[in-house]
């Protein structure tokens, strides 16, 4: 199974409660077991439970590759020495610091809202060891809730123009496509999260979305 439909406590936005790279996936704090052993079976990665700031938001609050992760400035000494012992950490000290919502990163490139501080972009480029550009999908400033990039494709908003998408491939040098989640969800961002081997999505997504994350994320095994 390349695509794993799942819930984390009965919500299907995974994005906005996980996160995931080729290594490790991490997860709310209160995920139940058997879902811990489904996310590590269709990622093939390590499983860690984990809060950011108190709270159970890790995929909008961090954006992550193989290389590092960046967390809202909002993180405790403790969590911060969980994510420490699998990744390098960056915090990011700005107003924006939701940095799952406004960071897009693979292990190629970034792409940031438009807004970021110039010294916000250089931590990125260097905690993540990627090229990093400013730019929007769909027009919207929140770039990681509007799409998904592993480092064999790009799945993101469906209303994407012809440059952004253009843009895109330039950019993190894989294939782009568009698609939902969810049931129409076009902030496919928050709905799903991925690595090379597979993906999780919200229960209620449908066979049409879960093909086009399997094609858009070129995961189909």
């Amino acid at each position: 199974m390349a695509v794993l439909q799942l819930d984390i406590n009965g919500n299907p936005f995974i994005g906005v409660w996980c996160a995931a790279n080729n290594d490790v996936a991490f997860v709310p704090s209160n995920t139940t077991k058997s879902n811990i052993r489904k996310i590590q079976k269709v990622l093939d990665v390590q499983v860690v439970k984990l809060t950011i700031g108190g709270t159970n938001l890790i995929g909008s609050l961090t954006a992550i590759n193989s290389k590092g992760i960046v967390v809202t400035n909002f993180i405790h000494e403790n969590e911060l020495k969980i994510l420490e012992a699998h990744l390098k950490v960056g915090i990011l000290k700005d107003k924006l610091n939701a940095a799952g919502n406004i960071i897009l990163a693979n292990d190629s490139a970034a792409l940031v809202h438009p807004e970021l501080t110039s010294s916000q972009v250089e931590m990125i480029q260097d905690v993540l060891e990627v090229s990093v550009r400013k730019g929007t999908i769909a027009e919207l400033k929140t770039v990681g809730a509007a799409a998904v990039v592993t480092n064999k494709g790009l799945l993101c908003h469906p209303k994407v123009s012809k440059l952004e998408k253009k843009e895109l491939e330039d950019h993190f040098k894989v294939p782009v496509d568009i698609g939902t989640a969810n049931y129409g969800a076009p902030l496919i961002g928050a709905c799903l999260i991925g690595n090379e081997r597979g993906a999780v999505v919200g229960f209620t997504s449908t066979g049409i979305e879960l093909g086009r994350i399997e094609s858009g994320l070129n995961i189909i095994k």
